[in-house]
């Protein structure tokens, strides 16, 4: 009989020129150039590196957790939990380090296996007792929200007793070899995780399996594949990114703040959707959620700059994301 790791994943349909991952990184490219163009000739201000680098800070966090979050689409699910499993996962990173007085490398190791562990979690609630997966992941924001404030004790969590933990973020490797180019290692890690991500997603069989569930999930359980265990092992990645993201807002705050993370989960989906991944599943690119990152930090960053109300802001954005959904709709082959 074969197995999973030799039976042959069911190929995704041929796509149009228009369609292809080539075409909507470009597409999405395209965008970040216009609205950055826009927004520098609207205010000058966007251009200073010091507002510059607002804009690569706020991309790491909202970057790394839509990567986790490409996955999940890919394989035509949803993860709600993303932002408030971040906030957990720096709380436990802060217990580690603050209340127990870990060394930073244990209190980091605690915070991505938080993050690991509800994504685990999520994945076999979804996959073996089969909720669906906006409401097994809705439940598990509002129990990594409660579990944050409870741990915490309702106060945040400072880092004051380890000034080594801020620099993790907030210095520059680049920076002590080149001081002109003061770039925080928050985006290092950034461009890191994404090339993790890119690297599992197109070479590795995790990758291949998550684009065949997402394509046919039935088709690829009849090929032989285990599609329970490999779709908890995607839920389970994205909540190591999400446990990622939530080191390094702990690190660039110096504190783990238990109330922040709801809406965190929306910024990082309009990523992944702006970027190109198909919420009905089977495909999806890392550079694109990348660049998608990019543009959401932008649009919010130049709309600030330019003193329009949040509440607008936000319809700026919900409308952005429907025009991306509205492009992935009619550029899907129909059958």
């Amino acid at each position: 009989m074969a197995t999973a790791e030799t039976v042959e994943t069911p190929v995704a349909p041929k796509r149009s020129v228009m369609g292809s991952g080539a075409a909507q990184k470009l597409l999405a490219f395209g965008a970040l150039i216009l609205i950055f163009a826009f927004f520098a000739i609207a205010s000058p201000v966007l251009f200073t590196w010091e507002n510059i680098k607002g804009i690569l800070l706020a991309t790491a966090v909202n970057g790394i957790l839509a990567l986790g979050v490409t996955f999940v689409i890919i394989t035509a699910g949803i993860d709600l939990s993303v932002g408030t499993v971040m906030t957990l996962s720096a709380v436990m990173t802060g217990v580690f380090i603050t209340f127990w007085g870990m060394p930073i490398p244990i209190g980091i190791l605690a915070g991505l296996l938080t993050g690991t562990a509800a994504g685990l979690v999520n994945g076999l609630l979804i996959s073996r007792m089969k909720i669906p997966p906006f409401i097994a992941t809705l439940g598990m924001m509002m129990i990594a929200r409660g579990l944050s404030l409870i741990i915490s004790g309702v106060k945040p969590i400072y880092f004051n007793d380890a000034p080594g933990f801020r620099l993790i973020t907030m210095g520059s490797a680049v920076g002590a070899a080149v001081p002109a180019v003061d770039i925080p290692n928050a985006v290092l890690i950034l461009f890191s995780a994404a090339i993790v991500a890119a690297f599992i997603l197109g070479k590795t069989i995790l990758g291949r399996y998550t684009v065949a569930i997402g394509s046919n999930e039935e088709a690829t359980r009849l090929s032989g594949v285990n599609v329970a265990n490999w779709k908890t092992a995607v839920y389970a990645l994205g909540g190591l990114f999400s446990g990622l993201a939530g080191v390094v807002i702990a690190s660039r705050l110096n504190s783990a703040q238990p109330a922040l993370g709801v809406g965190y989960e929306l910024d990082a989906i309009a990523a992944v959707v702006i970027g190109g991944t198909s919420l009905s599943g089977g495909q999806g690119t890392i550079l694109g959620t990348v660049i998608g990152a990019f543009i959401i930090s932008t649009l919010t960053n130049g709309l600030r700059i330019m003193s329009v109300p949040q509440e607008w802001q936000m319809v700026v954005t919900g409308t952005i994301v429907i025009l991306a959904v509205f492009l992935d709709i009619i550029r899907r082959p129909r059958h």
